[in-house]
């Protein structure tokens, strides 16, 4: 409380009351395989199909080893159909299996690549000392690790100003646009034959006695700080020459990205090194999630730029003379061996986490730190699950993981894939082992144009789904049923359903997708897998998993709050007022705010035990919505006698 010590006038904040604001319920968070990506951590937000391009690789198609022919790239393919659809913000948590290979596998240098990681050497197919030798790995296991980099040496005009008056009393020199650990070529008898030149790394000192900054200039063999040549005591007519190199990333798809570099240093201690900018752990999160490849040189000391350099122009086949003279300097990278490992299990899609270091995660449990996703699927994971025992019983198991992983985090809806090619007793039948309030099943698969074969081929629903939800929430809300809706990208389905099979369907809790002349491709069922009839439709969970999550996270200002009157009566009064705003916006059924809602907390909602341990219980009823599921009009025929009113 505020003390007033003395007479005046005292202006004083009064805080605002707290309010409850609606969460968003479109963010979605999918789980599967992809071409490239980190394998662990809790996942990047997403909000459009290039950013999951730079981070997870192409929509290209996948090749898992045991499989050993290509398999449509699943979760890609989602994410597109997603955005298309209407969403607006997705995570996703890449898996990998490492199959019975997850033994190292060795360069012919002896350093250890994990299996399914892409790599390369410099120089290639030799077996120099380990210190005299370039890797280059996959960030990420993938075939999309498996790029192709084309490196350009170049090199700067003269940077050295003054050259002529180096010896002279008082002269000063300095060196244009150069950078601390530059690797330069200093010249000190330009035109001579043999030439007095070689490569240096360039240190930048403050010298005491003139107050300004200089340079010195160190060769492997004399490459302490403090040591070397000082720009001063240089020859006149001494030129010096900056080695730099610049870089693309190309990549192994049918896209025709490219990722370009410039201004690239050798000196490790640079951070515009090849070591900085693509070493194993990056400053910038974002470059760690997006560059492809790891950059390694053991050596580590002093002289390493300049060995960094030396293998390079030596890769390139050209003298830092030639470069001078106009010759051009480039040399070509390639990393393979990227695999895609195995197909994922279902303990895959479970994920783990390691007790020793908690952010490891994989799986659904790297979902589970994301308070804002609200729906969750795995596409691609009940792919195949017709035609092998394993194949179905695994998808099986991964479709009640993606249930329980929603039950337990309780503001989440799971959307469910069919299995592909499955007819419709083997649907029913499917659907038969699904019982949750918090999942809702989709059947057939849908067709589209594949933008990357130009070819049709069917996906699973879920990506449609998840971004159809999105698009209802963003024009409607969660109160309304996501239902008779366009599937954008639909060219078909995999079954054409007519009534009389949905009619076996939908009373079962299987929601189809169907084809209307003059209407398109329509997503027509919203109806919950479970037996529940208290949860019967898709929008009553999603809807009253916004109400419980906004109130939850509205109040949480209250934990160890005075536990009285003051503080029950701000608690219904806060809640009231996030209930009524619902009701005016037509979201809760009712013709007035006592028909729609009620909250209560107060000493009827709250026993002396209640009290005496802490609890503030407050009690809240809420009357949903229901879609028109069956639009009924009853018509009648008029008789001659019948008056008209």
């Amino acid at each position: 409380m505020a003390q007033y010590l003395s007479p005046g006038v005292y202006v004083e904040e009064i805080p605002s009351p707290q309010t409850i604001e609606g969460v968003s319920t479109s963010t979605a968070g999918f789980v599967g395989p992809t071409r490239m990506g980190p394998i662990t951590g809790t996942p990047p937000p997403l909000s459009s199909v290039a950013a999951y391009v730079a981070i997870y690789g192409s929509l290209d198609q996948l090749t898992f080893e045991d499989v050993g022919i290509q398999t449509t790239n699943f979760v890609g393919q989602a994410v597109r159909e997603f955005f298309d659809n209407g969403g607006s913000l997705l995570y996703v948590s890449r898996i990998y299996d490492f199959g019975p290979n997850a033994q190292s596998l060795l360069f012919p240098g002896g350093t250890p690549v994990p299996y399914g990681y892409a790599w390369a050497q410099q120089p290639a197919g030799t077996s120099p000392p380990p210190d005299q030798q370039i890797t280059w790995t996959g960030r990420y296991p993938g075939s999309g690790g498996n790029v192709t980099l084309t490196i350009t040496l170049t090199i700067s005009p003269n940077v050295l100003t003054q050259p002529s008056a180096l010896s002279a009393p008082g002269a000063t020199s300095s060196l244009r646009g150069t950078l601390p650990y530059d690797i330069v070529w200093v010249d000190m008898s330009p035109g001579s034959s043999p030439p007095d030149a070689a490569l240096y790394w360039a240190e930048s000192y403050l010298n005491t006695t003139t107050g300004a900054t200089s340079w010195r200039f160190h060769s492997p063999t004399d490459n302490a700080p403090g040591s070397g040549t000082d720009i001063s005591t240089l020859p006149a007519g001494t030129q010096i020459y900056v080695l730099k190199a610049g870089m693309q990333i190309s990549y192994p798809d049918s896209t025709t990205r490219v990722d370009s570099y410039t201004g690239i240093s050798f000196d490790p201690r640079s951070t515009q090194s090849f070591a900085g900018q693509f070493g194993p752990n990056l400053a910038n999160g974002t470059q760690q999630l997006q560059v492809p490849m790891v950059f390694n040189f053991t050596d580590t000391s002093w002289a390493a730029g300049i060995e960094i350099a030396g293998i390079m122009l030596s890769q390139a086949g050209v003298t830092v003379p030639q470069l001078i003279g106009g010759s051009p300097a480039q040399l070509m990278v390639i990393l393979e061996d990227g695999l895609d490992g195995y197909r994922p299990l279902a303990t895959d899609y479970q994920g783990y986490e390691d007790a020793t270091n908690p952010q490891v995660k994989t799986g659904l449990i790297a979902l589970e730190d994301l308070s804002d996703v609200s729906i969750v699927a795995a596409p691609g994971s009940t792919y195949g699950a017709g035609s092998d025992n394993n194949v179905y019983l695994n998808a099986l198991q991964t479709t009640f993981n993606v249930i329980t992983h929603c039950e337990n985090m309780q503001y989440r809806i799971a959307v469910l894939d069919s299995p592909d090619n499955y007819s419709i007793s083997q649907i029913s039948a499917w659907r038969g082992q699904i019982d949750s309030t918090y999942a809702a099943l989709y059947y057939p698969w849908v067709q589209i144009l594949d933008p990357i074969t130009n070819t049709e081929i069917t996906l699973p629903p879920s990506g449609f789904v998840c971004g159809i939800y999105a698009r209802s929430d963003q024009e409607e809300g969660p109160q309304k049923a996501p239902a008779n809706e366009v599937v954008t990208d639909a060219l078909g389905f995999e079954l054409m359903l007519n009534k009389g099979q949905q009619d076996v369907l939908n009373p079962i809790g299987v929601n189809c997708f169907r084809y209307f002349p003059q209407r398109g491709y329509l997503l027509w069922g919203a109806r919950i897998a479970t037996t529940d009839t208290d949860f019967t439709y898709v929008n009553l969970r999603r809807y009253l998993n916004y109400l419980k999550q906004s109130i939850d996270e509205g109040t949480q200002y209250l934990v160890f709050e005075d536990n009285g009157p003051v503080t029950w009566a701000a608690t219904q009064q806060q809640v009231y007022d996030f209930l009524y705003s619902e009701f005016l916006a037509g979201r809760l059924f009712g013709t007035s705010p006592s028909q729609a809602f009620f909250v209560r907390c107060d000493q009827t909602t709250m026993t002396a035990n209640d009290i005496a341990n802490g609890r503030l219980v407050c009690l809240i009823g809420v009357a949903l919505l229901r879609p028109a599921e069956f639009v009924i009009f009853r018509i009648g025929q008029l008789t001659a006698n019948s008056g008209a009113s």
